[in-house]
């Protein structure tokens, strides 16, 4: 019944904003019709599919959830899985706040965290493909405020800034930033740092560098980022509860609160949203699952396959990523990340994806684009144990032997740690 009901949630906003926002993603053309045809296709996309359920093994996957919810430090979570192009499943579980008894559906909204970078990335590589910018030109060339150690925002590319490879220690500043400091003014502060190598040799995954890319998104369009980001990405896919604000958030009727590992509730607060294009998204699962499917390449009027080869593309080795996901070494081989994307070989396969972690929130999105298959996940509270599940989900999909990658079966002292947070401030260290 919930999966029916999930089935049918958001196709009465998403046809009225097909109309309008198909047209966005070409601007300067004369106004026209949306194409039947394409509308039609994104409804069939934004629906629940249980006919091409053909690998995951549900009714496993379900318990395996509940068994997990049923740990102290989870409150809530949704999840969902797309097969063959299609969603197959949608699911709540848990309250959005501990002890309301609010219940956590397929509408309730949640943070993304870091998993906006790919949002940001996305939508400056298909402003580059409008030839509105130049991946290769210097960063300083679009994005004034980033001053880097040595003047080497003249040296960094569009494409180095969305890679983590501008030159600068880890998370540069993010301290700053929670200290209440102007995102603007501390880009440009970066000037003042050591360089710890020439742009484009070296990865260190940034926030507030990163956040570069909204500034770029904002003066190319002449709209402010948010607005950008849902004229040409969230309303042509027909993510009707994306935003890219605490206020976006908080607007909802069902909206997910923010925990400690102990339940505890948190204070939300705006620190993250200053810097939308690190760490600014929201939604609902189904708007990620229906993101996720842009990302496979079923959405080609709205993300064609040369933004995608491009965002996806193995640009630089991450070895200390394989270190930060030991648990799963097994199957896990070389990591890369691209602009906003990572990537792995998983037992053979290549699968793209990023998790996301910040104060009270956590989410992974993972998939393999030739299978069209994949897992998205949001929850509300400062654990990452349920990081273990995007594998298990790709396990069933390459009919792999069961792991207990959850640990549910595992006592405190048999627990490998589990896979850290993206190197989001806020997340657990």
């Amino acid at each position: 019944m919930i999966l029916q009901k999930a089935q049918k949630l958001g196709l009465g906003a998403f046809v009225l904003l097909m109309g309008a926002s198909l047209l966005a993603m070409r601007p300067h053309q004369a106004p026209s019709s949306a194409d039947p045809k394409i509308v039609a296709a994104h409804m069939k996309l934004a629906s629940l599919s249980t006919a091409s359920r053909q690998d995951v093994d549900y009714r496993l996957l379900d318990a395996r959830i509940k068994q997990l919810m049923a740990k102290p430090a989870m409150v809530g979570m949704a999840v969902g899985v797309v097969e063959n192009g299609r969603i197959t499943f949608l699911q709540g579980y848990g309250e959005t706040l501990a002890g309301s008894g609010d219940r956590v559906t397929p509408d309730t909204v949640f943070r993304w965290a870091s998993t906006s970078k790919g949002v940001a990335a996305t939508m400056v590589t298909k402003l580059a493909e409008q030839g509105k910018l130049d991946l290769n030109a210097p960063v300083a060339n679009y994005a004034p405020d980033l001053k880097l150690p040595a003047g080497n925002e003249y040296k960094a590319t569009v494409g180095d800034l969305l890679s983590h490879r501008v030159g600068l220690y880890r998370n540069a500043y993010d301290n700053k930033l929670e200290e209440g400091q102007d995102p603007s003014f501390l880009r440009q502060s970066l000037s003042q740092l050591n360089p710890t190598c020439p742009p484009g040799t070296c990865w260190s995954y940034q926030n507030v560098a990163y956040d570069a890319s909204s500034e770029i998104v904002s003066r190319l369009t002449r709209m402010p980022y948010e607005q950008a980001v849902k004229r040409y990405l969230f309303n042509p896919i027909g993510m009707s509860s994306g935003s890219v604000s605490m206020a976006g958030l908080q607007s909802n009727a069902s909206w997910a609160k923010p925990h400690s590992a102990g339940r505890r509730p948190e204070p939300i607060v705006d620190t993250y949203y200053k810097v939308p294009g690190a760490a600014g998204i929201n939604s609902n699962i189904k708007d990620m699952a229906l993101w996720m499917e842009a990302q496979m390449g079923e959405m080609p009027d709205v993300l064609d396959a040369h933004v995608l080869d491009t965002i996806h593309a193995p640009y630089v080795v991450t070895p200390t990523e394989r270190g930060r996901l030991r648990k799963f070494l097994e199957r896990v081989g070389t990591a890369w990340y691209g602009y906003g994307w990572r990537s792995y070989d998983y037992a053979g396969h290549r699968i793209i994806g990023h998790r996301g972690g910040i104060k009270g929130y956590r989410s992974f999105i993972l998939f393999d684009p030739q299978k069209k298959s994949g897992v998205v996940a949001l929850w509300n509270s400062d654990t990452w144990q349920p990081g273990g599940l995007e594998f298990e989900v790709m396990d069933m999909i390459y009919h792999l032997p069961f792991r207990d990658w959850l640990e549910l079966n595992k006592g405190k002292a048999q627990s490998i740690a589990s896979a850290d947070a993206e190197p989001d401030s806020g997340g657990p260290s």
